[in-house]
This record gives C-alpha cells, sequence and structure tokens, in this order.
C-alpha cells in the first residue's frame, strides 16, 4: 500500500477503535477487530481505492469482525450476547454507522480509558501507544527499553485489566479524570517522540504520529486549561516540532541541532510555544514536561547556535535532574555542561551514566561521548563511541548520520 494509505490507516485507527469501543464495550475484542479492518483495508485499498468515507468503512468492518467473534464465543457457550438476540439469524448483525457516532472524536476519551487508574503507570501507558498511538510492539519496547516479549505481556495484561475493570467508554470525572493526567501526559510524550525521531527503521520522522500528539495534547489542554504541566507539554511540543522543516537535509539526512537553516523553523509554532511556557510560568508550578519546553524556547528564540544561552540551558536541567530520576535528562545535561564548561566537565558526568542499566548499553550513550571525545580531539577514541552507536542503533537515518560522521573524520 502507498504510504500515503499507511499513514491514513494509523491517523484513523485510534478514532475506529474508540468507536468500536463505544459501541460494545469489550476493549481487547474491539482491538482485535479493528487490526483485522486495518489489515483488511491495506490488501483492499490499493486494489479498489479509497472509500469516500474511509472511517466509516473501517468501522463498518470492525464492527461485523467483532460481531462474527461474539457470535462464534456464543455458539461455543451456547448462549448468546445482546447483539446476537436482537438480530434475526442470516442479517447482518453490523447497522449502518450512525453518522454522528461515525464522526465523532473519541480519541481523547479512549486515551483516558486506557489510562485507568487500575492499571499501573507503565502498563497503562504501554496500552495507550499500542491502541492510541498505533506504534507496534517493538516501538514500545524500544521506547521502555525492555525486550518485545515483556512488552508483550505487558500489553496483553493491560488489556484484560480494562475489561475486568468494567470501565465505561465515556470521558471520567474530573477526580478520576485528574488520577489519570500523569500516565495520559506521559504517554503523549512518548508517542510525539517516536514520532519526531523514530526509534527503529527507514523513516527519520513520523509525522502522523507527532501531529496527533500535538492534537491530542491541545485537546487535553481544553479540558484543562489551568493544568501548568499540560501546557508546557503542548509548548514542548510546538517548539521541538517547530525545528521540523530544518531537521532534514535534501536526501532526507539528518541535520544537527547547530547546523539547521533557522530561518526555515515555524514560526508561529515557536511564539505559541513561548507563551505557553511565560504563561504557565506564571501560574506555576514548574513540573518536568515545562522545564523542558523552557528548555526548548532557549534554543528556539535563539538567532543563531552561538547564540544560544547554555547557562541558562544548564540550570533548567540542574532543576529538572533533581525533580526526576531520568537518565536522558542526566544526558542532555552532560552535553549543556560541555558547551558551558567544556567538554571535559561532560564527559566527567557521563561516567556516571555508565553504571545505571537503563541507558548503559543506549546508543545516545556512545554518541553523545563520540562527540564529546571529538570535541576534545581525541579523534580514535571519538571514532570508537561513534561506530558502537551506529551499530547499536535501530535508526536507518541516525546510522547513517553515525557513519558519515565516521567516514569525515577518517578522512581528515
Amino acid at each position: 500500500m502507498k504510504t500515503t494509505g499507511v499513514h491514513l490507516l494509523r491517523e484513523l485507527a485510534p478514532h475506529v477503535l474508540g468507536a468500536v469501543v463505544r459501541r460494545y464495550g469489550d476493549f481487547d475484542a474491539a482491538e482485535d477487530a479493528v487490526q483485522e479492518a486495518l489489515t483488511a483495508a491495506a490488501f483492499q485499498w490499493p486494489r479498489t481505492g479509497v472509500p469516500e468515507n474511509p472511517r466509516a468503512w473501517l468501522i463498518q468492518v470492525a464492527a461485523r469482525k467483532l460481531t462474527d467473534h461474539l457470535r462464534s464465543e456464543s455458539a461455543r457457550r451456547r448462549r448468546e450476547t445482546k447483539v446476537v438476540l436482537e438480530t434475526p439469524p442470516g442479517e447482518n448483525v453490523v447497522p449502518p454507522p450512525d453518522e454522528a457516532q461515525v464522526e465523532e472524536d473519541d480519541t481523547l476519551v479512549l486515551l483516558f480509558m486506557c489510562c485507568h487508574p487500575a492499571l499501573t503507570r507503565p502498563s497503562a501507558i504501554a496500552l495507550t501507544l499500542r491502541a492510541v498511538g498505533g506504534l507496534t510492539t517493538t516501538e514500545i519496547a524500544n521506547a521502555f527499553l525492555v525486550p518485545e516479549a515483556t512488552m508483550a505481556q505487558r500489553i496483553s495484561r493491560a488489556k484484560q485489566s480494562i475489561k475486568g475493570s468494567g470501565v465505561g467508554f465515556a470521558m471520567p470525572p474530573p477526580e478520576a479524570r485528574n488520577a489519570s493526567l500523569g500516565a495520559v501526559l506521559h504517554v503523549l510524550y512518548l508517542i510525539f517522540n517516536e514520532g519526531y525521531a523514530t526509534s527503529s527503521g527507514g523513516a527519520h520522522q513520523r509525522v502522523d504520529l507527532s501531529s496527533e500528539a500535538i492534537r491530542l495534547a491541545r485537546a487535553a489542554h481544553e479540558l484543562v486549561p489551568e493544568s501548568s504541566e499540560v501546557s508546557g507539554l503542548l509548548a514542548l511540543m510546538l517548539l521541538t516540532d517547530a525545528r521540523r522543516p530544518a531537521r532534514s537535509g535534501p536526501d532526507g539526512e539528518i541535520v544537527p541541532l547547530d547546523e539547521q537553516d533557522r530561518s526555515l523553523w515555524n514560526k508561529e509554532a515557536v511564539a505559541e510555544g513561548a507563551q505557553l511556557v511565560t504563561d504557565a510560568m506564571m501560574r506555576g508550578p514548574a513540573g518536568s514536561y515545562l522545564l523542558q519546553a523552557a528548555i526548548a524556547a532557549v534554543h528556539d528564540e535563539a538567532a543563531r547556535a552561538e547564540d544560544t544561552d547554555w547557562l541558562q540551558i544548564v540550570e533548567l536541567y540542574a532543576v529538572l535532574m533533581r525533580m526526576s530520576d531520568n537518565p536522558t535528562v542526566a544526558l542532555n545535561h552532560a552535553v549543556a555542561v560541555a558547551m558551558v564548561r567544556g567538554p571535559a566537565e561532560g564527559l566527567a558526568l557521563l561516567e556516571k551514566l555508565d553504571r545505571d542499566p537503563r541507558i548503559k548499553d543506549h546508543h545516545r550513550l556512545d554518541a553523545v561521548r563520540g562527540h564529546l571525545l571529538e570535541r576534545s580531539g581525541e579523534i580514535e577514541a571519538a571514532l570508537t563511541h561513534y561506530e558502537a552507536a551506529a551499530e547499536k542503533t535501530a535508526s536507518i537515518p541516525e546510522r547513517d548520520y553515525l557513519l558519515l560522521k565516521i567516514g569525515r573524520l577518517r578522512g581528515r
């Protein structure tokens, strides 16, 4: 199927799942039915063309698949579900999709459902990435830095927990919504990150994922505009996504931040994100997303890379590190320190991360160490770590970028 068709299916998947769950209530069975409908579309649409209303087509097919499943289960258990009892044998049990239901956007409701307090935080995030974000189990495992089999089990258990909880398909009341908000924000953060810098495969960016994350973050901001963390997350996404037009060269190659043509950055997104940061900082208190957004704003508001206020960035990262034990934050802090105090200081900070099992084998640690060693003039040592990073990354564009750096350094 053409790339545009794949993107369309990814975009429609959570909307279709929400509609089917709303109608039938069984999350686990609904997700299986939606996956079958997506597979059917991937085979049929290239031959027959995309339907006039692709969302309604997918809902109709998924509903039929789910009904077939319910009938099969009913026959096996010698009882029938409500939907089968109401339909005479031999007739199509799937009514035409209700137009209002087809057009209704259930994605935010689905998002809160997947982040139900009955689930552990990691399980809720994994399930939402699968159901709302459309990520594969492999991609989610990469985001969590765990084996794929472990992630598959986690998602399966989460679906069973949702089924067992009996939660209805509706926006939760404010108290329950607030209990789920942290998980909701975290999953949107991960979906955006996977779209902005794809962790595996041949694509550097997946605009469908990052755009969907921004759309849902806007919806969350409209729902709870008083939350500084919701504002911070939306601002972080906007300020980061604003650089997207300059992140790739003419042949799709990665262009690092300090080499990007800043005239290509989306000025409207920068202005909106910066204003969100300013307003949220005035409301306070500043949480991790708002602090990350403030860091992004410092980068985006510098006219040239050499104008970046790295000292302010170091200070913001120091606050962020006191707030959360996140190895990626510590890695970025080391880079910022190196920009202010020199690469030796940054390299010293990386030694602690060598003992952190969450990141010690990750390609980014090798890539950052290679970068700081290169800046120190230790070219052979830098090459060793660039080569290790290129071997470890599952992203083809990242690997190609690292190999290009290796080639240039060897050609000196």
